[in-house]
Formats: structure tokens, C-alpha cells, sequence
């Protein structure tokens, strides 16, 4: 029977799409991807595919699953499967300096940014860029690793607590240090802008004024004893009610062209108005309690969604 696979490595993070799937009574089957065997020799089952692969599966000890789950994705491309989020999807998630020159390519701007490999080169980079600079991996999630600094002494500071540090986190996953020209918005909160099926759904306003670890999820890592951000008091999640912006259109047009079919879009705006996108995230989490205010469900929006292709992914297989 032709159903509907999730691929993913969070298993908490699924469990807002598991009750819309059983509310919409849609079967579906989880593909935890982190090690194990893929039989190419083997045609995949039939059905729908959905990639939740997630660019922060390292801190979760899952330091390979996005290199699986991207094989596992060309096998299903291979044998004409419907795969939502699939490979150039994939790519963007593990990579903002792709993210950043495909929304160029869009006509979408982006934070003036300088790539690094070796912590030799950040000054170079600090130097193009000015302060004050954010410094963040290429390959993260959940804003792990972002930093801002304000001057040229505060980057002696952080490299120094870097190299120092035995976090095991706090190097780049890929070895790609980005500095960027930080975008200081008149209001400490950036909106992330929320796409299923190609369709803008709603925008949420996050607050950034104490930091910007912003993963929306219920259920985040975080460390012992701290309060995960995604549910902490004062609305630190909104959503915007009749939000609307003229780069909407464009961002559907970029997320379609690149194979996104459920994504947000991170963006902040300056004094002067000019609007910068600095984050595409195609393994996408809601906040509850901003839906639950805000009388919308994006996973209910998702499962739904998913649940329509199924009709083709039966007659293309």
C-alpha cells in the first residue's frame, strides 16, 4: 500500500506531524536515518518521501545521517519516486553559502558575507566585512555557533575562546567559518517566514534579545537545566496576522525553483527598510503555542499536503 515515508533523525521532532497525520487518518512510516544498509540493488518502496534531514544531526551525535539520507535520496530520485525535499533541498540545508548564492540568484539579498576554512583567515575576513560582523558555520542549525561581535578586539576574544574551547560543537561541522555584516534591525526580532507546498502559510516574529538560538521546535536539545527557548514566557514566538512583504512572491519562486516543498526563510530588516535573507531552513519546526494563539496548525497544513500527492506518487510508481 502506497503511503507516506518520513525521512528524519529527531525522532522528538516529529511528534506535532505524527497526531496531524493520525487526525487526517494518513498512514505513514518513519525512516530514522543514522546508520544502517541501503540496498541499491533493491527498488524503494512505493509512496510519498519527506526529507526532514536536519544540518544540526551532529549535536545529536548523528554525524553522518545527512550523507545517508542524501544517498537514500538519489536511490528514490533514481527510481522516480515522489521525494519532497529532495537533493538540491538537502544541499541547501547543510549549507548556507548555497543557500545564499541560490537566493541570489533569486534576486533575494543577503548579508554582504566572506566563507573562511581555517581560523587563521577570520581577521582577513573580519577586515572586508567590518564591524560589527556575525560570525556562525556554514553547516549548523539552531543558530548554533552564531556570534556577533563589535570590534576587532571582541574577534581577538572569540578566537581565542575558540581555540580554547573543547566544545565539540564549536567548530564548523564542514570546516567553513562564514563572516558576515551584521544587520541591525530598529527591534530585536527577526521574522521567519513559513512556505508549504510552494505557498506562503504565515510569518512568525522572533524575538532576539537574548540570542540567537531561535529553533521553534517544542522539543530542542538543549543543555541540562536550561529552558529551551521555543517555550519560554513572553511570546518570544508570534505570529504575525496578516503579514505581508514584497520579496513573498519571490521566496515562493526561489523555494519551487529548488525542489523545497515544506521551508521557512529567515529574514530582518534595517532602519532604512532594506530587507535581508540570512537562513533557509528545509527541515522546518513550529511553535505550538504561537499556532495555538495564532488558531493555525502548519503540521496539520503539512500532513495534508503530503497526503495529497499521494494519488500521483501511485500512478508514477
Amino acid at each position: 500500500m502506497s503511503k507516506i515515508h518520513v525521512i528524519h533523525e529527531n525522532d522528538a521532532w516529529l511528534a506535532p506531524l505524527r497526531a496531524a497525520f493520525g487526525a487526517i487518518h494518513v498512514h505513514h512510516e518513519e525512516w530514522f536515518i543514522d546508520r544502517g544498509l541501503l540496498d541499491l540493488t533493491q527498488p524503494p518502496p512505493e509512496g510519498v518521501f519527506y526529507n526532514r534531514m536536519s544540518a544540526s544531526s551532529h549535536t545529536r551525535g548523528h554525524h553522518y545521517a545527512p550523507e545517508y539520507a542524501a544517498a537514500v535520496i538519489e536511490w528514490l530520485e533514481r527510481h522516480g519516486r515522489t521525494v519532497v525535499n529532495g537533493r538540491r533541498a538537502l544541499q541547501l540545508e547543510v549549507s548556507k553559502v548555497a543557500q545564499y548564492e541560490a537566493l541570489a540568484a533569486w534576486g533575494i539579498p543577503t548579508p554582504p558575507t566572506v566563507a573562511v576554512v581555517g581560523e587563521q583567515h577570520i581577521r582577513d575576513a573580519a577586515a572586508r566585512i567590518g564591524y560589527p560582523l556575525i560570525l556562525k558555520h556554514n553547516r549548523a542549525g539552531k543558530g548554533l555557533g552564531v556570534q556577533l561581535v563589535r570590534s576587532a578586539a571582541a574577534l581577538e576574544e572569540a578566537i581565542a575562546r575558540i581555540a580554547a574551547s573543547e566544545d565539540p560543537y564549536a567548530l564548523p561541522r564542514d570546516g567553513i567559518w562564514l563572516v558576515q555584516r551584521y544587520i541591525a534591525a530598529p527591534e530585536p526580532f527577526i521574522t521567519r517566514a513559513e512556505f508549504i507546498g510552494g505557498k506562503f502559510l504565515y510569518a512568525v516574529r522572533v524575538d532576539t534579545s537574548e540570542g540567537f538560538e531561535l529553533c521553534p521546535a517544542d522539543a530542542c536539545a538543549m543543555p541540562e537545566g536550561a529552558a529551551c527557548p521555543a517555550v519560554a514566557p513572553g511570546e518570544k514566538f508570534r505570529i504575525v496576522e496578516g503579514f505581508n512583504h514584497p520579496l513573498i512572491p519571490r521566496m515562493e519562486s526561489f523555494l519551487a525553483a529548488n525542489g523545497v516543498g515544506v521551508g521557512a526563510i529567515e529574514f530582518v530588516t534595517d532602519a532604512a527598510g532594506n530587507t535581508f535573507a540570512y537562513d533557509v531552513n528545509t527541515n522546518t519546526n513550529y511553535n505550538a503555542e504561537a499556532e495555538k494563539r495564532a488558531g493555525v496548525s502548519a503540521p496539520l497544513a503539512v500532513a495534508r499536503y503530503l497526503a495529497a500527492l499521494l494519488p500521483r506518487a501511485v500512478r508514477a510508481a
